[in-house]
């Protein structure tokens, strides 16, 4: 009993810290509280609390849960159900909840969207679930996702919207805001929600330039669009990839730009709003390329994970006997010095380390195309003089505890030495390797790493052992 007394002060100061913790995150308290509700079957009130919530947080709240209560939250929403929730969830999970919805409950929650939205939902399915929901759209709904769909992935015509507002040149100011307005009031209105840019075209609905609504609003009514539109737009072609889409919005600012085929006719719109999500899906991609992993590895399944990082690890492990092959080489000279099998990582890792800081920044610049061949000269140069300072730089670090470790100078010259050769090597290798990948078409945020790794405990090894070979024995 004296232990249980003793033991209940430290629970209470535990789940005083994680009420503290949930006070500061509302969104924490948020999901406590229903789950709560879910577990009391009090599902009225749950209802009521996801309808006051964006579709960004009732996909986070759908993320958090196990999956009995995801299916009891979807039946919730059912009724009316937004397909927006869909384009906020991961593809993996967002799979997951298709499943438990008719193929005419998506279609009528997906015929709401914009036709980007739409085919940004649809275009990760599997074949069966794209057709049960396709048959289910309105048919010019259907016509547009199609058509957005024949598309490359990660294009621009996949990432268009198909909602813009185009009108001729000869237009006066005074006529495009009747138009709008008259648009705006009608029942079924063609005008997108929100846009930024109204685009003038000519008769064979050719991009001629455009107007953007802050210039509409100041200009006088008698004005004609062709004198105040802007001729030098950034015009992006269906085929672009998204990620040169992103560094064209970055690179000139663009707020939205128009989407063109192959004759530059006017097909749709790109918004920032859609570029941020690309730069972020690109980054995520990058990072979690560099280790290896998926996108959808927090949801998969155990199985389905295991076998997606498996090739990965199976490369890991033919390095990794690479460089134990090389240290069997040296069985001989480390039996006669049992210090060097104590100093033997020291030198590996901070290769390892040194030449992973080269390869982020080269893999990131080559992502945005700050690294090329016009400059790829200079940038390995830089790497392999820094790499050779902090050679230095360390090697008087490595050394001196070495020597003062072992109480033998020329153990600390070899691991000074030898810490020199392979931080020169990581800064070489970390600029050369993603360079090489990326002449051969091969994404170096993948395989990168693996060569690197390989790289940095191969030449490590061979000159420590070698050079303790040849000056200790």
């Amino acid at each position: 009993m004296d232990d249980l007394r003793q033991d209940r002060p430290g629970r209470e100061t535990g789940d005083a810290i994680q009420d503290e913790r949930e006070a500061a995150d509302p969104q924490a308290e948020r999901l406590r509280h229903i789950r709560d509700l879910l577990e009391e079957d009090r599902a009225a009130e749950v209802h009521a609390l996801l309808e006051d919530l964006h579709p960004s947080d009732i996909s986070n709240i759908l993320e958090s849960v196990d999956a009995e209560q995801r299916a009891a939250l979807v039946e919730l929403l059912r009724p009316g159900f937004d397909a927006e929730v869909l384009a906020y969830l991961p593809v993996d999970l967002r799979e997951d909840v298709v499943d438990l919805l008719e193929p005419k409950e998506i279609a009528a929650a997906v015929a709401e969207l914009d036709t980007d939205d739409a085919v940004d939902v649809i275009q990760d399915l599997d074949e069966d679930a794209q057709r049960a929901i396709l048959e289910n759209l309105p048919p010019e709904t259907r016509a547009l996702v199609e058509q957005g769909l024949t598309f490359p992935e990660y294009s621009a015509g996949r990432l268009m919207s198909r909602e813009f507002v185009s009108v001729p040149e000869f237009w006066t100011v005074g006529r495009l805001l009747d138009y709008l307005r008259a648009a705006a009031s009608a029942d079924e209105s063609d005008l997108p929600e929100q846009f930024y840019d109204v685009f003038i075209v000519d008769p064979m609905l050719k991009v001629r330039g455009a107007v953007p609504l802050s210039r509409v609003m100041r200009a006088r009514r008698s004005v004609k669009l062709n004198e105040i539109l802007t001729e030098d737009i950034r015009v992006i072609p269906a085929t672009m990839d998204q990620e040169e889409v992103a560094r064209m919005f970055r690179k000139y600012g663009l707020v939205s730009a128009p989407v063109v085929d192959g004759t530059n006719r006017l097909l749709g719109v790109i918004t920032v709003d859609d570029v941020v999500d690309v730069i972020a899906e690109e980054a995520a991609e990058d990072l979690l390329a560099l280790g290896g992993v998926g996108e959808g590895d927090l949801y998969r399944a155990v199985l389905d994970t295991t076998k997606s990082r498996f090739s990965w690890l199976a490369v890991n492990l033919v390095t990794a006997i690479i460089a134990s092959v090389v240290i069997g080489f040296f069985e001989a000279t480390i039996e006669q010095v049992v210090a060097l099998a104590v100093l033997m990582p020291i030198v590996a890792s901070m290769g390892g380390n040194a030449g992973t800081q080269t390869l982020t920044v080269a893999v990131r610049a080559l992502a945005t195309r700050e690294l090329n061949e016009a400059n790829a000269m200079r940038v390995i140069g830089k790497e392999v003089l820094v790499g050779t300072v902090n050679g230095l730089l360390f090697a008087v670090i490595a050394g001196g505890v070495a020597i003062a470790w072992f109480r033998d100078p020329l153990i600390g010259m070899v691991i000074a030495a030898a810490m020199i050769v392979n931080l020169i090597c990581a800064g070489l290798f970390g600029a050369v390797i993603p360079l090489a990948l990326s002449r051969l078409k091969i994404d170096p945020a993948v395989a990168s790493s693996v060569f690197l790794t390989t790289v940095t405990d191969v030449v490590g090894f061979l000159a420590f052992l070698g050079l303790a070979s040849v000056v200790l024995l």
